[in-house]
């Protein structure tokens, strides 16, 4: 990816993830799982794990970049993807690959 100097909507939360403690990340292998609502990251944990213990909070646009930037991998449902693509379009970053589908719950 080819990141701008000045990120438009650096701070806009965009998704969810989910986490137990500060480094124990809800992932699907070494992926972590970003969903497009607070409601979607519920049923993906129910239908993936226990659910109970882990928390669920907001991230932004700037965090899921950060990551990137630190080689991180990221599975985005087809919700938390339009909005992260919508982005990072509007700050003309390159190299974002555009599927049809990213994360889905069997």
């Amino acid at each position: 990816m080819i990141f701008p100097v000045y990120i438009k909507e650096d701070s806009k939360i965009v998704d969810y993830f989910a986490h137990i403690k500060f480094r124990e990340v809800f992932c699907d292998e070494d992926a972590c799982i970003i969903a497009g609502s607070e409601e979607l990251m519920k049923s993906y944990l129910s239908e993936l794990c226990d659910g109970g213990s882990y928390t669920i909070k907001k991230t932004r646009f700037g965090e899921i970049l950060s990551g990137i930037k630190q080689g991180g991998a990221y599975a985005f449902d087809k919700e938390s993807y339009i909005k992260f693509l919508y982005i990072a379009e509007l700050n003309k970053i390159g190299g974002v690959a555009i599927q049809r589908f990213v994360f889905r719950v069997s």
